[in-house]
Protein backbone atom coordinates (compact mmCIF):
# COMPACT_ATOMS: atom_id res chain seq x y z
CA UNK A 1 0.00 0.00 0.00
CA UNK A 2 1.11 3.17 -0.62
CA UNK A 3 1.41 6.20 1.50
CA UNK A 4 2.21 10.22 1.29
CA UNK A 5 5.45 10.57 3.02
CA UNK A 6 6.54 14.42 2.90
CA UNK A 7 9.66 12.84 4.75
CA UNK A 8 11.57 10.70 1.57
CA UNK A 9 13.69 12.66 -0.61
CA UNK A 10 15.80 12.06 -3.43
CA UNK A 11 19.08 14.04 -3.82
CA UNK A 12 20.62 13.93 -7.62
CA UNK A 13 24.34 14.88 -8.02
CA UNK A 14 27.25 14.02 -10.52
CA UNK A 15 30.36 12.77 -10.66
CA UNK A 16 32.97 12.66 -13.10
CA UNK A 17 33.27 9.10 -12.97
CA UNK A 18 32.37 5.88 -11.85
CA UNK A 19 34.64 5.26 -9.37
CA UNK A 20 34.04 8.61 -7.69
CA UNK A 21 30.39 8.08 -7.87
CA UNK A 22 30.82 4.76 -5.69
CA UNK A 23 33.07 6.23 -3.43
CA UNK A 24 30.69 9.15 -2.78
CA UNK A 25 27.63 6.74 -2.43
CA UNK A 26 29.51 4.02 -0.44
CA UNK A 27 30.62 6.51 1.71
CA UNK A 28 26.91 8.56 2.49
CA UNK A 29 25.33 5.31 3.13
CA UNK A 30 28.01 4.11 5.45
CA UNK A 31 27.58 6.89 7.28
CA UNK A 32 23.94 6.49 7.38
CA UNK A 33 23.77 10.27 4.97
CA UNK A 34 21.76 8.01 2.70
CA UNK A 35 19.63 4.87 2.79
CA UNK A 36 20.55 4.22 -1.00
CA UNK A 37 23.25 5.38 -3.52
CA UNK A 38 22.05 4.37 -6.87
CA UNK A 39 24.71 4.66 -10.06
CA UNK A 40 23.79 5.74 -14.02
CA UNK A 41 27.09 5.60 -15.38
CA UNK A 42 27.17 7.05 -18.96
CA UNK A 43 24.95 10.19 -18.82
CA UNK A 44 25.82 13.44 -21.18
CA UNK A 45 25.78 16.92 -19.84
CA UNK A 46 25.91 20.08 -21.23
CA UNK A 47 26.02 22.91 -19.30
CA UNK A 48 27.95 26.61 -18.75
CA UNK A 49 31.06 26.85 -17.14
CA UNK A 50 33.14 29.77 -16.52
CA UNK A 51 31.47 31.34 -19.69
CA UNK A 52 32.37 28.69 -21.83
CA UNK A 53 29.69 26.08 -22.84
CA UNK A 54 30.72 22.23 -21.59
CA UNK A 55 29.91 18.69 -22.23
CA UNK A 56 30.75 15.73 -20.83
CA UNK A 57 30.40 12.05 -19.85
CA UNK A 58 29.14 11.97 -16.28
CA UNK A 59 27.61 9.49 -13.38
CA UNK A 60 24.34 10.26 -12.01
CA UNK A 61 24.17 9.58 -8.43
CA UNK A 62 20.74 9.51 -6.75
CA UNK A 63 20.47 9.37 -3.44
CA UNK A 64 17.63 8.42 -1.37
CA UNK A 65 17.59 9.94 2.75
CA UNK A 66 15.09 11.64 4.98
CA UNK A 67 14.48 15.32 5.27
CA UNK A 68 16.24 15.79 8.65
CA UNK A 69 20.03 14.31 6.93
CA UNK A 70 19.46 16.33 4.23
CA UNK A 71 22.13 19.23 5.94
CA UNK A 72 24.76 16.64 7.33
CA UNK A 73 24.28 14.88 3.65
CA UNK A 74 25.12 18.38 1.49
CA UNK A 75 27.88 19.50 3.82
CA UNK A 76 29.39 15.70 3.86
CA UNK A 77 29.01 15.59 -0.39
CA UNK A 78 31.07 19.15 -0.94
CA UNK A 79 33.42 17.13 1.56
CA UNK A 80 33.87 14.05 -0.94
CA UNK A 81 33.38 15.70 -3.96
CA UNK A 82 36.18 16.79 -6.71
CA UNK A 83 33.84 19.32 -8.20
CA UNK A 84 34.03 23.23 -7.50
CA UNK A 85 30.17 23.09 -7.48
CA UNK A 86 28.92 19.61 -7.28
CA UNK A 87 25.08 19.32 -8.37
CA UNK A 88 22.72 19.06 -5.24
CA UNK A 89 19.09 18.65 -6.16
CA UNK A 90 16.64 17.86 -3.71
CA UNK A 91 13.22 15.97 -4.65
CA UNK A 92 10.62 15.17 -2.90
CA UNK A 93 8.65 11.90 -2.58
CA UNK A 94 4.72 11.99 -3.23
CA UNK A 95 4.01 8.78 -2.24
CA UNK A 96 6.36 5.49 -0.77
CA UNK A 97 5.24 2.12 -0.27
CA UNK A 98 5.22 1.28 3.88
CA UNK A 99 8.24 -1.11 3.65
CA UNK A 100 10.06 0.80 1.62
CA UNK A 101 9.71 3.43 4.25
CA UNK A 102 10.50 1.25 7.18
CA UNK A 103 13.61 0.28 5.49
CA UNK A 104 14.79 3.35 4.59
CA UNK A 105 14.35 5.05 7.97
CA UNK A 106 16.15 1.64 9.64
CA UNK A 107 18.69 1.97 6.89
CA UNK A 108 19.75 5.95 8.05
CA UNK A 109 19.51 4.97 11.99
CA UNK A 110 22.51 4.72 13.58
CA UNK A 111 23.63 1.28 14.38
Amino acid sequence: MLHSNPEVRIVLTTAGSCDEAARIGRTLVEEHLAGCATSLPGVESIYHWHGEIETGTETLLLLKTEIDRLEALHTRLLALHSYETPEFLVLSVEAASQGYREWLKASLAAV
